[in-house]
């Protein structure tokens, strides 16, 4: 039989809320949505970066701003500083995002003009 292949089969967590899985090794979201841009229950495939950040601001219709600090040397006075740069993240209902939780992001095809990432897991409250 060329060309026919069997379904895959849903793990037991997956099966309560039809997520699929998307490859990365994260946890499954507990509730379900229907969002077409959600990785687990819409047709969205994730690719290349993950970053990790703190949501900011949840002012956007399923979209939240990150934001991430990093360490700049500066060779002169030999000594680092402390950046910050935002990134605007699609945020699935599934996950429940609010302002203060940490987020790891996923690099995703372009969503709008500045969204490129989307959220796929919830870690919490930052602490």
């Amino acid at each position: 039989m060329a060309g026919k292949r069997a379904p895959k089969k849903e793990t037991s967590a997956a099966a309560g809320t039809g997520a699929r899985d998307i490859g990365i090794d994260v946890p499954l979201p507990t509730t379900s949505c229907t969002d077409p841009k959600c990785p687990f229950h819409g047709r969205l495939s994730v690719r290349g970066q993950t970053l990790e950040g703190i949501v900011v601001s949840t002012k956007m219709q399923n979209t939240v701003v990150i934001e991430r600090e990093y360490l700049r040397f500066i060779q002169k006075y030999e000594r680092f500083e402390k950046r910050t740069r935002r990134l605007n993240v699609h945020a699935p209902p599934c996950l429940g995002l609010q302002v203060g939780h940490h987020v790891l992001a996923m690099e995703c095809r372009p969503l709008g003009k500045t969204v490129h990432f989307v959220a796929i897991h919830n870690q919490g409250v930052a602490g």
